[in-house]
């Protein structure tokens, strides 16, 4: 791959050269700012819950989608083995949800909301909901299905930036 950077600093001043942004500007940035400003929201939201921002997520995924293994779990919350088992231990310790290794399988876990992380899990959705209709205040209807429609693309673009990630993304 060339670069088309200039070899000395006299090019870089020339006015044809582009200016980089600030880095406010530049949309990992941008994007990294909103995730940080939503979990702090999240946080002061689910507390009354006993909760965390990443502790939400399990307990709406085994609410929602009643996922079942702590392999299955991990996946879907994108943690490694580890740091969901971390995540399940605090669960487990606030009694919201119980581990149990599967009969037939003994390498698979099992796992299963309790009634108290049912409860707590149930209260989610409409507090999601709440901070969705938050953020997108302001917004029509066609503003939301294009922001949607560009963010679905920028997902694409940075998956295709995988290693290993099939020809044909951002940069071919």
């Amino acid at each position: 791959m060339q670069s088309n950077a200039p070899e000395d600093l006299a090019a870089c001043l020339d006015p044809q050269w582009p200016v980089p942004h600030p880095i406010e500007q530049h949309l990992g940035y941008q994007l990294r700012r909103i995730v940080t400003l939503l979990s702090a929201h999240i946080d002061r939201q689910v507390e009354p819950l006993g909760l965390t921002d990443a502790q939400w997520k399990p307990l709406l995924r085994l609410l929602l989608d009643q996922t079942g293994t702590v392999a299955a779990l991990a996946r879907i919350c994108q943690l490694d083995a580890g740091g969901m088992t971390r995540l399940l231990d605090r669960l487990e310790t606030k009694g919201l949800v119980r581990r149990e290794r599967s009969l037939e399988d003994r390498r698979v876990v099992n796992i299963e909301l309790t009634d108290e992380g049912r409860t707590a899990a149930q209260q989610l959705p409409d507090m999601l909901q709440g901070m969705q209709r938050s953020l997108l205040q302001g917004f029509s209807a066609e503003e939301e299905a294009q922001l949607r429609g560009f963010l679905g693309r920028l997902y694409a673009n940075a998956q295709a930036l995988e290693p290993g990630s099939a020809p044909g993304g951002p940069d071919s």
